[in-house]
């Protein structure tokens, strides 16, 4: 898959995978929660045999790499940061950004921070979406009321790391195998009932292992949250409202580089992150991507068609045409 090191970057250290010969372009994978670097295991030799260097990191709070212990140590400055560390370590000007689910949130506000420093952006399963005009924990507690929403249970430390890492077996089985929308049903929205119950004890138990994915492919992500617990990828989500201040004015106003969105149309994260607003912080040549059947764990489930998707988008970034209105 790549050689592993290990890179200073920012104040912290991160397991990389490395792939790709240096001197050639630039691609970094971002991925999301609960994640790792391993999460790309089926594009990183792809790319790097397309001609692309490479890089993985477990971002922090994740697998091989530093868990600073303070909330603030996640936002979005921070994890940005460690993207730009990365680059500076090969020796890169500019990178293309490829993020999934968190890691997309790092990838479309990076061109925003970081303006010089990116030549292409490509999002999966969470779009660019604008920032909000209120401090998204107000909105979700505006929207949710007494419901149950997962990102506000996250917010208390505690709770959630205790209920996540009691049981990391049943955490990412449930994860990995529930977070699908089926006959039309979203996972997210079924679960928002008021209750004690904790996030994963909401999720359905699924019946097997996934398709796309192998029993020991699951138990190397069990063995990684067993050894480091699950407060460090949480504390992402307790900075929401921390980087919605941060972020009221950026070096950048839009996203200004050639943008591809990959989504599922089982994915029932989408249906909490709206497309119908992209160009608002789109600025350069926006393609979308949606593949038919597919959930949240988008590169894992369909890498033949995540692979195609990013190659195409990476071998001519900048002949996209930018669409005449926002898609719905």
């Amino acid at each position: 898959m790549g050689t592993e090191r290990l890179i200073d970057t920012n104040g912290v250290t991160l397991r990389v995978m490395e792939a790709g010969d240096r001197g050639a372009p630039v691609v970094v994978l971002a991925h999301g929660f609960p994640e790792l670097a391993y999460s790309w295991r089926h594009q990183i030799p792809v790319l790097a045999a397309a001609g692309y260097h490479v890089l993985a990191p477990d971002q922090r709070g994740y697998g091989g790499s530093s868990a600073p212990s303070k909330i603030e140590d996640y936002d979005i400055l921070k994890l940005t940061g460690d993207i730009a560390g990365l680059l500076d370590d090969v020796g890169a000007e500019k990178a293309t950004l490829v993020g999934h689910d968190w890691g997309s949130v790092v990838a479309t506000n990076f061109p925003l921070l970081y303006p010089d420093r990116i030549s292409a952006c490509a999002t999966l399963s969470v779009p660019p979406i604008p920032r909000p005009l209120d401090p998204p924990t107000v909105s979700w507690r505006r929207a949710f009321g007494e419901n149950f929403f997962y990102i506000l249970y996250f917010q208390e430390p505690g709770p959630a790391d205790t209920e996540l890492g009691s049981d990391p077996a049943r955490t990412m089985r449930r994860m990995m195998g529930g977070i699908k929308s089926t006959d039309g049903t979203n996972v997210f929205l079924q679960m928002a009932t008021p209750g004690p119950e904790g996030f994963i004890e909401r999720l359905p138990e699924p019946d097997d292992t996934p398709e796309w994915i192998t029993q020991d492919e699951v138990d190397h992500y069990v063995a990684e949250f067993t050894r480091g617990g699950f407060s460090g990828p949480l504390n992402w989500y307790r900075n929401f409202d921390r980087n919605w201040e941060l972020t009221a004015t950026t070096p950048s106003k839009t996203i200004n580089v050639p943008t591809l969105f990959i989504g599922g149309t089982a994915d029932p994260a989408l249906a909490m992150t709206p497309r119908d607003r992209v160009l608002d912080v789109v600025s350069g040549p926006y393609r979308e991507v949606m593949i038919e059947g597919a959930g949240h764990w988008l590169q894992q489930e369909r890498p033949a068609e995540v692979n195609a998707a990013l190659l195409e988008f990476l071998d001519d970034p900048a002949g996209i045409r930018r669409p005449e209105h926002a898609l719905g």
